[in-house]
């Protein structure tokens, strides 16, 4: 049989690259990331949203990877493997997560602005720092939390 008398296809079938679960995939991770770290699950969930809208491929123009966005050589430092894998970078993430948090004692807007922009400048400037995108990081996901948004539903 040559490729010209090979019957015409009825339908074809495509992939893109853009295909995402939906964000509820991710809950048994974030259920035992949270038991595992000691952290409220929707503070885990309000950073993934916020982080890389639950797209596990996400890379952003620092380089941050995946769900969490972990920059490569924090994702060393944790011991991750891949970046891009839901499992170890919801784990990783919640791990310096829950750091932070212990770092700041408990304090949720110092925690995500260290998460955000470096514990270096947070420390620098005694708070959070002056920078728009870590007070924009820092006010969408105490909004998140305070509205309930941050749930999986949402999507």
């Amino acid at each position: 049989i040559t490729a010209t008398a090979l019957p015409t296809p009825i339908g074809w079938v495509t992939t893109s690259a853009d295909f995402r679960l939906p964000p509820s995939a991710y809950e048994h991770l974030i259920d035992e990331a949270a038991a595992r770290y000691k952290l409220d699950a929707d503070l885990i969930r309000a950073v993934i949203r916020v982080e890389s809208a639950f797209n596990p491929f996400a890379v952003s123009t620092a380089g941050a990877q995946g769900l969490m966005q972990l920059l490569p050589a924090l994702a060393e430092e944790l011991g991750v493997q891949n970046a891009f894998d839901p499992r170890e970078n919801i784990m990783a993430g919640t791990r310096y997560l829950s750091y932070l948090l212990d770092v700041h004692k408990g304090n949720i807007p110092l925690a995500l602005a260290s998460y955000n922009a470096g514990p270096a400048a947070v420390d620098r400037y005694n708070g959070v720092p002056p920078f728009e995108e870590t007070r924009r990081y820092v006010k969408s996901i105490t909004a998140l939390l305070a509205g309930g948004r941050s749930d999986t539903s949402a999507d």
